[in-house]
């Protein structure tokens, strides 16, 4: 696709860092957070754009980071630009990277029905769109998507919840001393707005429903559906109020509550401040439930080294940066990037080639292995809480 415009910017590339080469200059080095593009001549380093969607949420800030300096270490000019979760800001952000003339893009959407008209703007403009872990909707006009097994990530919060229950072991496997139960769970689900929200719940749900159905778990409040259970934009501090509430409408006469499905590691916290703050205990081992998460987030290894959340889903973001780079890369030099699954990502028009990652989930007794031996994190970042 887009062979022949595609080949001459590949050529120009390559004759740009020849060129260079010869006057012992460096390919492209573009300002991260600058606009990049523009600019005529046949010679020209080809520009990505990279639009996140927030800087607010520490897995984004280290995508945003690890996507440019890829691209940059692979000789391309980067545009990067953070939206803040304002989805007018982004929009206006790809409308100017397009305008700049940018050679392809990738995009975190902080909406992803929201960028239609921009990326029929991108489509007309012969400019590839690689989806970046949050996938775009309702447009055929969307090239590849790189991501996580974003089912299999909601199956891993569940089995962990279902594990800290002392009910399955951490394969998923029937516990042979498991508790009868009946355990109190709440669920907790992301921004409905959020395409991997729904993966991530079909993925728990699938997973808990067996031992809702026998009666092993219950969820007091009965707010068993998505819509209930959905937190938007992913706030912890309304996964915080959310829980206070909960707390307020269903648990006022002292009753227990084992276990909260969280899907996302800001929503924990919240989660754990309104139960502390409810008096509910300041680690399991004197009364929290038992928590999940997702991604790791340094303030939360540091809370499940101290025993204070469950577990957490790591996805090393250093590897879908890479194969975004890898998915531009492909664009840029006229040829079609590798996908492993072709059928699972439906936007409402199209299959979205994609590329998906493995995931980890993480417990105490793992962080060295998982995140320190891996070089993630460094021993004194998981005890301060600080990057």
């Amino acid at each position: 696709m887009r062979n022949s415009r595609i080949a001459a910017l590949g050529a120009g590339l390559a004759m740009a860092l020849t060129l260079g080469a010869c006057a012992g200059g460096g390919a492209g080095s573009g300002d991260g957070g600058g606009d990049g593009g523009g600019g005529g001549g046949e010679e020209e380093t080809p520009t990505v754009g990279v639009a996140m969607p927030t800087q607010t949420y520490e897995r984004w800030v280290r995508d945003g980071q690890n996507v440019r300096d890829g691209l940059k270490e692979a000789g391309y000019e980067v545009s990067l630009k953070y939206a803040n979760d304002d989805i007018p800001v982004q929009t206006q952000q790809i409308d100017q990277m397009i305008t700049q003339g940018v050679d392809a893009l990738v995009i975190a959407a902080i909406d992803g029905t929201a960028l239609t008209a921009q990326l029929d703007a991108a489509a007309a403009n012969d400019i590839p769109v690689i989806s970046y872990d949050r996938l775009l909707r309702d447009s055929e006009n969307v090239d590849f998507y790189v991501t996580f097994d974003n089912y299999q990530v909601g199956v891993a919060q569940a089995t962990s919840l279902l594990h800290g229950l002392g009910l399955v072991d951490r394969e998923g496997n029937p516990a042979d001393d498991a508790p009868e139960g009946p355990f109190n769970v709440e669920l907790f689900a992301g921004s409905l707005d959020d395409n991997n929200s729904h993966f991530f719940w079909d993925g728990a749900i699938d997973t808990l429903q067996p031992y809702l159905d026998d009666g092993t778990l219950n969820v007091p409040s009965g707010q068993t559906s998505i819509e209930q259970a959905a937190t938007q934009r992913w706030e912890q501090e309304a996964a915080q109020t959310r829980m206070e509430n909960l707390l307020t409408s269903t648990y006022s006469g002292g009753e227990q509550l084992d276990g909260v499905l969280a899907p996302a590691d800001p929503l924990s916290r919240g989660i754990i401040n309104a139960l502390r703050n409810a008096g509910r205990g300041q680690s399991i081992e004197d009364g929290l439930p038992i928590i999940t998460g997702q991604d790791a987030e340094i303030d939360s290894v540091k809370l499940i080294d101290e025993g204070v959340q469950f577990s957490t889903i790591f996805k090393d973001t250093r590897l879908l940066a890479e194969q975004a780079v890898n998915a531009a890369s492909a664009y840029l030099e006229g040829n079609e990037p590798e996908a492993n699954d072709t059928e699972t990502y439906d936007n409402g028009v199209k299959v979205v080639p994609s590329y998906l990652l493995p995931i980890e989930t993480v417990y105490q007794d793992n962080i060295q292995e998982v995140l320190i031996d891996t070089g993630y994190y460094t021993q004194e970042q998981v005890e301060s809480g600080q990057l």
